[in-house]
């Protein structure tokens, strides 16, 4: 078969978008997810998947259920007051 090459613009950015998107569905299901970059993994991780090579692994999104006795971490803000930020003519 002969395939025509198209250049596509913005991948990372259109799939950083629905990456982001994905995220919030997951949540929204009662299920949780990290993100992580495959840096140096990505020629395995396709072999594994039985993906082509031309093929780029983009980002790395294990989804499961939240351990019941799960928790976040508190972490002080970091963030300025916002009168400190916010200036008004």
């Amino acid at each position: 078969f002969f395939f025509e090459r198209i250049d596509h613009y913005y991948v990372q950015e259109s799939v950083g978008i629905a990456c982001g998107m994905l995220v919030l569905a997951i949540q929204n299901a009662n299920l949780v997810t990290l993100t992580s970059t495959p840096m140096g993994a990505d020629k395995g991780i396709r072999s594994l998947l039985g993906r082509p090579d031309n093929e780029k692994v983009f980002l790395l999104m294990p989804v499961g259920f939240p351990a019941s006795d799960a928790t976040v971490p508190y972490r002080e803000p970091q963030r300025r007051p916002l009168h400190q930020s916010l200036h008004f003519a």
